[in-house]
């Protein structure tokens, strides 16, 4: 297996992972917050893609997929917000109609990713991607770091579609 049929697979994972949390939710359940302070489906696969779609296209020095998308979300955001730092408020605010939105989105991000590590070598790996860290952040770092947060974000909104589907009406728990 490459490099770039190691990271391909990963992402497809996420991708994967943001499709059974979301399949065939409610607008109310993506709202859905399982306390005040929590997040929901919404939020958590929104701000997945959207740092995929931040973090791969600057690794790549790429446009983002998000300026297609940003008018149908219709979020009261600065255009590169990615939900980083968010709080109980900001999270409220991410409504969507439907989980078509969120997977279209998220679907947009992950062919422009594929498209981008599919030609990923081992020594691309090693490429400097972000000097404002220290160690200075390498392709492979970045990859693994934003596959590792896509899966843990998509574990969670799983987490918390389990509980709503298992809560008599499917929806937050009193």
């Amino acid at each position: 297996m490459t490099s770039a049929e190691l990271l391909t697979d990963a992402f497809g994972r996420v991708r994967d992972a943001v499709h059974q949390a979301v399949a065939g939710l409610t607008a109310e359940q993506l709202a859905a917050r399982l306390d005040p302070d929590g997040n929901s489906i919404a939020w958590t696969t929104w701000h997945l893609a959207r740092i995929e779609d931040d973090h791969v296209a600057g690794a790549f020095g790429v446009p983002q997929v998000w300026p297609r998308f940003r008018d149908r979300f219709g979020l009261p955001f600065g255009a590169t917000d990615t939900g980083y730092g968010h709080g109980s408020g900001e999270v409220a605010m991410v409504r969507v109609p439907s989980g078509e939105l969120l997977t279209g989105y998220h679907d947009a991000v992950h062919a422009q990713t594929v498209r981008l590590v599919s030609g990923v070598t081992d020594a691309d790996l090693s490429r400097v991607v972000d000097e404002a860290w220290d160690p200075p952040v390498t392709l492979g770092v970045r990859m693994v770091s934003v596959i590792s947060d896509g899966l843990q974000h998509a574990g969670q909104a799983a987490f918390i579609r389990g509980v709503l589907l298992r809560n008599p009406g499917g929806t937050t728990p009193r």
